[in-house]
């Protein structure tokens, strides 16, 4: 059975569309659709049904690509074990949030540039956009909150990311804890409000899990980039719900103050995320391990 018929069916299999893996094989999607036709007539069965978005695997689909895949991936692995004997360089390419690439992730990858690879970077805040583009293979690795559904893709839990209500010192002696604690949000009336959105996603989801409610207020200051919202906060512009990671030291330090501790605060998990059976290029493998086993400390 040829070898590239059985690559372009096992492409097929996880991205779930001949377009998809058009793109990830660089290869157009009538000679998808030509390798997958030809692939039938020789094992005498269909692969694939076809649907209005996309294709789903038939039971015999299902069966070839279970006993084909591992062994395609294992030949990915000696073609990139030999590039890299070889001394071609690699170029990984990364997408995920701004402050979390540039606090968590690029510290742990940037000691791999030069050790025959390069890096680059999509700073792309909406999950969407950069699953989207890992799927359509402009990315290699994505770190994300939001766990990828489907057999294209493979996501590791890196951590989980506890979420804080701060404020300045000065809006913090404003507050009542005690009736923070016992009437909600209501305590918090005439602070101003900053996030990264119109849509206030952090402190809707920081009201939910704490005060079981949606939040009625609106943002004072939006600026998409949470290091830009700690800055504003830190300077007096009102309360933000921010990650621990990114505030530790601004908490610490006394310049801006938890404005409560919950018994269960909101946390949130962060995934990294590859195509299926990509884990055989040498380099991708490596900054995925490195990135796991540094996130045991995070």
């Amino acid at each position: 059975m040829d070898l590239a018929l059985l690559r372009t069916f096992v492409a097929v299999h996880r991205a779930g569309s001949f377009t998809r893996a058009a793109s990830l094989l660089g290869l157009s999607q009538p000679a998808v659709t030509s390798q997958i036709r030809t692939l039938e007539r020789q094992i005498g069965r269909p692969l694939f049904h076809r649907r209005a978005r996309g294709v789903t695997p038939t039971a015999v689909g299902d069966e070839l690509a279970h006993k084909a895949a591992p062994h395609l991936d294992a030949l990915l692995r000696i073609t990139e074990t030999e590039r890299e004997a070889a001394g071609a360089l690699r170029t990984l390419h990364l997408a995920g949030p701004p402050e979390f690439l540039s606090l968590r992730v690029l510290p742990v990858l940037a000691p791999l540039v030069g050790q025959g690879q390069t890096l680059r970077t999509a700073l792309a805040p909406d999950a969407k956009e950069t699953l989207d583009g890992l799927a359509a293979g402009q990315h290699d690795l994505v770190v994300t909150t939001s766990r990828p559904r489907g057999g294209l893709f493979t996501a590791s839990a890196l951590c989980d990311e506890e979420q804080v209500l701060v404020a300045a010192p000065y809006w913090a002696a404003l507050v009542d804890r005690a009736e923070l604690l016992d009437k909600g949000p209501v305590a918090l009336e005439g602070i101003p409000v900053v996030e990264v959105h119109e849509s206030l996603p952090l402190v809707t989801r920081y009201w939910g899990a704490v005060f079981d409610l949606v939040p009625e207020c609106a943002a004072t200051v939006v600026v998409p980039d949470l290091r830009a919202v700690l800055e504003c906060v830190q300077a007096g512009g009102g309360l933000a719900v921010l990650p621990r990671y990114l505030c530790r030291e601004a908490l610490d330090s006394g310049r801006i103050v938890a404005l409560l501790d919950p018994a269960v605060p909101p946390l949130r998990t962060w995934f990294l995320v590859v195509r299926a059976g990509s884990l055989g290029l040498a380099h991708l493998a490596r900054a995925h391990d490195r990135l796991v086993r540094a996130a045991a400390h995070w």
